[in-house]
């Protein structure tokens, strides 16, 4: 080989190694353009009114992209599916099962009342321990069978649905109403407490997962190539589900379900990042959710002026995008 073949060698491994940069830097653009967009469209006051009055919600709006987007991730990581999603385990089902039995235990008036601090507390704790004691029995108990995992979520989830559909018959009108309010995500009402406690633990989190990117990427080969590898892989896969139970729970008790974002966002991801590293594919998911999300909700709300949630909008097209994804496995 040639002096000349080495350099061209070595500058596309350059070009190679840079493409997933650029690509970043395009999405992250996109993703700056829709906030500024988000804080400027009729913007009928000064910029310090404006802040305060759009701030929180924009802050709300990254907080969900970016916990949804890499629960989803790391989930499928471990799954080795594209298609399987926290929500598949249950998760959305079970905050809706909350929500039936707290109205129909308590009655409309007294659910209203209940401190915010404490039903988010409740609620986060309730179904990350749920999660937690899931994965301690069939890993510790059922040998390490993640497939097994997976269909007792689906199982779950289908039962907390039918006992949420049984409550919703019970309840008179007015509580179901306010049923049905609950269970719909919301970015307007997020308390600013509670909002600060969850960017915490983000942080938290988000220190630990580029930390240990590489363990990622090892886990995404499989079992038998990862403990080849030397990876410890039932406690590895135990902290990433720990994870992803508190990203997820984080998301949902502080705005409510969003189905199919993360379904969305993390196949997006895949498709864009140019890599699959995940030191890439994290700052991808997390910035394709905040142009969905912030650049949704800015057509929406200061283009369009809708009154509709965005949620909705997001569950039909990636229902949409579910349905897609399973069509296409089907005809290959």
């Amino acid at each position: 080989m040639t002096p000349s073949d080495v350099t061209e060698k070595s500058g596309q491994i350059r070009n190679a190694r840079s493409r997933p940069i650029l690509r970043l830097a395009v999405i992250w653009g996109l993703a700056a353009l829709c906030i500024l967009l988000f804080l400027s469209l009729n913007m009928k006051a000064g910029w310090e009114f404006t802040l305060m009055f759009r701030g929180k919600k924009l802050l709300t709006l990254l907080l969900v992209a970016y916990t949804v987007g890499i629960a989803s991730v790391l989930f499928q990581t471990i799954t080795h599916n594209r298609i399987l999603t926290p929500s598949i385990m249950g998760f959305d089902a079970l905050y809706v099962l909350l929500q039936s039995g707290l109205i129909f235990l308590f009655g409309g008036i007294t659910y209203t009342q209940l401190s915010p601090y404490i039903k988010w507390t409740g609620e986060t704790l309730i179904m990350v321990g749920a999660l937690c004691l899931l994965y301690q029995w069939l890993f510790r108990l059922k040998g390490q069978n993640l497939h097994l995992l997976v269909l007792v979520g689906v199982i779950l989830g289908t039962l907390f649905r039918s006992l949420s559909s049984l409550i919703q018959r019970m309840l008179d009108p007015s509580e179901f109403t306010l049923f049905q309010d609950a269970i719909f995500a919301s970015f307007n009402s997020v308390d600013g407490y509670l909002l600060t406690l969850s960017l915490m633990v983000v942080v938290i989190s988000s220190l630990l997962l580029f930390r240990y990117h590489s363990l990622f990427d090892v886990l995404m080969l499989g079992k038998d190539n990862a403990i080849n590898l030397g990876v410890p892989y039932q406690r590895s896969v135990l902290a990433t589900l720990a994870l992803i139970a508190v990203l997820t729970a984080l998301s949902t008790t502080l705005v409510g379900p969003v189905l199919f974002l993360g379904l969305l966002v993390a196949n997006l991801s895949y498709t864009l990042a140019g890599s699959a590293q995940h030191k890439y594919l994290f700052p991808m998911v997390a910035g394709i959710g905040v142009v969905c999300l912030v650049g949704g909700e800015t057509i929406l709300q200061h283009v369009l002026q809708f009154e509709s949630r965005l949620s909705i909008i997001i569950d039909f097209v990636g229902g949409l995008f579910f349905l897609a994804l399973i069509l296409r496995k089907q005809l290959k």
